[in-house]
Order: structure tokens, then sequence, then C-alpha cells
């Protein structure tokens, strides 16, 4: 029941959001716009230049870029076990690879781990959000007739605010540059604010999510990987890096989440079977519910 406890902030929170979108009908792009472009990029400046740089950067970096190849391989060979189509197939990529460590993850990390623990879910949101916003693109396109050429991907990749925020950050630490109290106190209030509204909006997008016309083996496929496999594959990566116990629970944890929801988006700019990749978000995440409290025991919280 403690366990529970732990992520129940959370599901209230979203359920808030969920409410509040079914009852008063928000427009969601303009609020999720706020959050990616003003609030979420002020979170990672705050994390990347208070948090030091240590060696246990460039493991995290190769466990997610690991733990993102693999998930690729056992989805991809699933695909073809299932004879999914083209854009089937790009939809289970979207759903399986890429996990919610942003609005769901980072929150859950927080209540479970403290400040420690929730600055090393920041390190790894910016880091999910870079390959989202690169191979996420990639595998929306392939599902797609309209293919972007690959310059306008790289485009959304250098213009992306989370980065830069993370970048800014990180530089400013190591060439020691001192800011005020209260500039630091703006951070702050920004960064804080970040937190219950990426969850808000979660739960909003929550609310207007369709299941019409889903390939519900496809569904069950992708929900399996990345509800079962990711943790465990997670778990495997970890066990080869000489990394500290609470930095592999926090990353274990970030892998055990649902699917990303910034992918609904995706499918959608890209008509990628948004269906089944909106409908596998709703369901990964009502899973969460009760597979985050039994993760949180066997990480012994």
């Amino acid at each position: 029941m403690s366990l529970f406890l732990i992520i129940l902030p959370v599901i209230l929170v979203f359920l808030t959001g969920f409410i509040g979108q079914k009852a008063l009908h928000f427009d969601i792009k303009n609020i999720s716009t706020l959050t990616l472009y003003v609030m979420s990029p002020v979170l990672a400046f705050r994390t990347f230049y208070t948090t030091p740089l240590t060696p246990d950067y460039m493991y995290i970096i190769l466990f997610a870029v690991l733990l993102c190849f693999m998930l690729f391989i056992v989805t991809w060979l699933t695909t073809k076990l299932i004879h999914a189509d083209r854009s089937e197939s790009s939809a289970m990529m979207l759903g399986a690879v890429f996990m919610n460590s942003g609005n769901y993850g980072a929150p859950v990390a927080l209540f479970a781990f403290g400040q420690e623990g929730f600055h090393i879910a920041v390190i790894i949101m910016v880091l999910h959000s870079l390959l989202m916003n690169t191979l996420g693109i990639f595998f929306a396109s392939m599902g797609s007739d309209d293919k972007p050429s690959l310059k306008t991907s790289l485009s959304k990749v250098y213009t992306m605010p989370v980065l830069w925020g993370a970048v800014i950050g990180l530089a400013m630490q190591l060439i020691h540059i001192p800011l005020h109290e209260s500039i630091l106190n703006g951070v702050d209030l920004i960064a804080d604010a970040s937190i219950p509204v990426v969850m808000l909006i979660l739960g909003m997008q929550l609310a207007v999510i369709s299941r019409k016309k889903v390939n519900y083996t496809a569904m069950a496929t992708t929900t399996s990987i990345r509800m079962i496999i990711s943790p465990l594959l997670a778990a495997a990566i970890l066990f080869f890096m000489p990394l500290p116990t609470i930095v592999k629970s926090v990353l274990i944890l970030q892998a055990a989440m649902p699917a990303a929801a910034n992918t609904t988006m995706l499918a959608l700019q890209f008509n990628t079977k948004p269906d089944l990749v909106s409908f596998t978000t709703f369901i990964t995440t009502a899973i969460s519910i009760f597979s985050i409290p039994i993760v949180l025991f066997f990480l012994g919280v």
C-alpha cells in the first residue's frame, strides 16, 4: 500500500487534468507549447547547472543509447513475427521504444527517491527528448507517405529548447558562472511549476485519445515490450555499469514507464496509426498504476 501511495499524488494530478479536459475542453496544444518552449528548458537548465558533472553522465548517456537500440531490435523482430505493415511497425516503434520519462517518470522519481533521484530523472528526460526528436521523427516519418527530408528532421533537433536549456546550464557550470540568488529563485519558481503542469497535460491528453481502428495484437505486443521487456533490458544493461545504486534504480524506474505521450503528437503529425499509438499510451499508463509499485518494490523502495 505504501508503494501505491508514492504514485498516488501523480495519479491525482493526471486525474485532475483528465477531468478538466473532459469538462472544459482546453487547447492542449497551446499549453503543451508553453511547457515545451518555456518551462521545461528552465527545468533542464537548473538541473544541469546545479548537478555536478561526474563520470556517471557518460554511463547514463551510454545506457540511454543502448536501451533505445535494444528496444528497437526487439520491436523490429516482433513486427516481423506478427506481420505488421509499415505504418503499424512505425507505430509500434513509437510506443515501445520511447517511454514517458518526463511528465510521469520525473515526478515519480521525485516522490520515490527525493531530489537526488529527481535530478537523475531530468538528465535522462533530456536524453530521451533528444532521442525522441530524432529517432522518433524518423520512425513516425517511415510510417507516412509524406517523408520529411533529413535536413528538416535535423532542424527540429537543433531547435529543441529543452536541449539548449541543458547545454547552457552545463556550460555555465563548467566555466563557473555564478548566478545571483534572486535569479536562481526565479529559475526555481518556473522549474518547480513545470512539474505539475506537464503532469496535468498528460491527463488532458489521455482524455482525448481514441481507440478507433486499433490492431489489438500490435497494441498488446507493444504494451508487453514497453512495460515488461524494457525494464528487464535496462536491468541487464546496468548490471555491467559501475553506477551508484540510486542511479541504477532511477534508470530502471524510467525504463518501466508507459509510452511517451508525445509519441501521439508525432503519430498525428505523420498520420502513422495515431489511434494505435494513442491507445497504447492510454493502456500502458493505466497498467502503470499497478506495475510501477511492483517495480519500486523490487528496487527496494
